[in-house]
């Protein structure tokens, strides 16, 4: 009786123990009765009925598979390498458990295929340059196909595309000529911009001397025609009554050439010019100056 008791006890703690179950924070729980499907359960502690029931956890964290490397002829017949990598995550733990046998596998398989398809309905060049949009095109089949497996894709990025050597060296060479004419063109560019600044240059320069020139003739003229009319308003101011009783003087002496008499007034102005004496009674005859 003691040992058989002690066995029941130890089978009782047994028992209780794979009753119980712990769910990660980033996991979820699918409880099987019997091998049917009860209940789903989150995260931390879980017990289930030991012997009927049991626990599959499921990992809800997003997941990258890579897809090989593979050989794909494109729409001008070119085989090029491409190989590709599928981000996804479980949004329904039980359809991604019983809908699919292997999901990995199986998402695998569907980009390779569809990777060819799309791959072939393009031209090396495109293929080239159209990453984006392959990436979306395989990113909106994968996901239309593994929506009905609980899972969702949420990018695909193709990783490369690797032509054959012989078109890899000949797309170098045009390449290199390409930048070669690129650079041809932007130095005879820049030569004909330098031409055109310099000769701009040139322009504005002499047109400013021409200005220059311009307003520095205007304003020796000014000058000039400004010292034209001070002297001739000098003249008119200070000479012409000088000149007058010259020209009295002329008249008076071609008069009294023959030493002839004549009385002048002593107001007159011709007394200190004659060189008469206060008296007005003496004449002196003027010699002609030469």
């Amino acid at each position: 009786m003691p040992i058989l008791f002690i066995i029941i006890v130890i089978f009782g703690i047994f028992t209780l123990l794979i009753g119980v179950r712990i769910v990660r924070q980033y996991e979820k729980g699918i409880v099987l009765r019997l091998g049917k499907f009860r209940s789903v359960v989150g995260p931390g502690l879980n017990i289930i009925v030991p012997y009927i029931e049991s626990l599959i956890k499921v990992d809800m964290r997003e997941k990258v598979i890579n897809v090989e490397p593979q050989v794909v002829i494109t729409k001008d017949n070119v085989t090029v390498t491409v190989d590709a990598v599928i981000y996804y995550k479980i949004v329904d733990p039980v359809r991604a458990e019983f809908e699919v046998e292997d999901f990995d596998t199986a998402v695998t398989t569907l980009a390779q295929t569809n990777l060819r398809n799309v791959i072939g309905d393009k031209s090396l060049d495109e293929t080239l340059i159209a990453r984006d949009s392959i990436n979306e095109s395989l990113r909106e089949v994968l996901d239309d196909v593994t929506n009905n497996w609980g899972v969702k894709v949420t990018r695909v990025e193709v990783q490369k595309i690797d032509p054959p050597v012989e078109i890899t060296e000949a797309m170098g060479l045009q390449m290199r000529a390409e930048r070669e004419k690129r650079a041809s063109i932007l130095q005879s560019e820049g030569v004909r911009q330098s031409e055109i600044l310099e000769a701009e240059g040139a322009k504005s320069a002499e047109i400013l001397k021409a200005e220059g020139d311009a307003k520095a003739r205007v304003l020796r003229a000014d000058a000039e025609a400004l010292a034209v009319k001070r002297v001739a308003e000098a003249a008119n101011a200070y000479f012409k009554q000088n000149a007058q009783i010259l020209k009295r003087l002329e008249v008076s002496q071609a008069v009294l050439q023959n030493n002839t008499k004549y009385v002048i007034p002593s107001s007159s102005d011709l007394i200190n010019l004659l060189n008469l004496d206060g008296d007005g009674a003496k004449i002196v005859p003027l010699k002609k100056t030469k």
